[in-house]
């Protein structure tokens, strides 16, 4: 199965390789028109999301108890979430699954769930985007609740993702 990735397209001109590198009237520095590029590669990289950890789970059969996102330490900040799951093999009969997030701001600990996908078929999806403010050194778990009936299991697949906000 190929999970879905998240992709952020480049709008940047290319590298002005038919131009000098060095600039022969300014002492052999950079060019002014390898600057302008280096330039905008720097601030198109500084503007970007900076993801910082990663989940990527397949065939899920069972309710996953809270996890924590593996990351670097956090620092007190604002932060975004984002995830997608869906059901890749549909129960005989019915199922649920619910996918919520946990972290901790001001010592509070917050948690967001989503709507509880009773689809059951492999085309039940959600995916959810959210702002959140952490605390430092604290974690961002995930965890899911699962349900299924009949003989045939429903089985799911999970991507979650943490990024700096810019």
């Amino acid at each position: 199965m190929h999970l879905p990735t998240i992709v952020t397209p480049a709008a940047l001109a290319p590298a002005p390789v038919q131009d000098e590198v060095l600039s022969p009237r300014e002492g052999r520095t950079l060019s002014l028109t390898w600057i302008q590029w280096v330039t905008a590669v720097y601030t198109a990289l500084r503007a970007a999301v900076r993801n910082i950890g990663s989940v990527s789970l397949e065939d899920q059969a069972a309710t996953l108890s809270a996890t924590a996102i593996q990351t670097p330490v956090l620092t007190r900040g604002l932060y975004q979430v984002s995830y997608t799951t869906r059901v890749t093999r549909a129960a005989t009969t019915s199922s649920s699954l619910t996918m919520t997030l946990t972290w901790t701001d001001d010592g509070v600990t917050c948690t967001q769930s989503g709507a509880a996908l009773t689809g059951n078929t492999t085309s039940t999806q959600q995916s959810g985007f959210l702002l959140i403010q952490a605390d430092a050194n604290s974690t961002v778990r995930y965890s899911t609740t699962y349900a299924s009936v009949g003989a045939t299991t429903m089985q799911y697949y999970l991507v979650v993702r943490l990024a700096v906000a810019p």
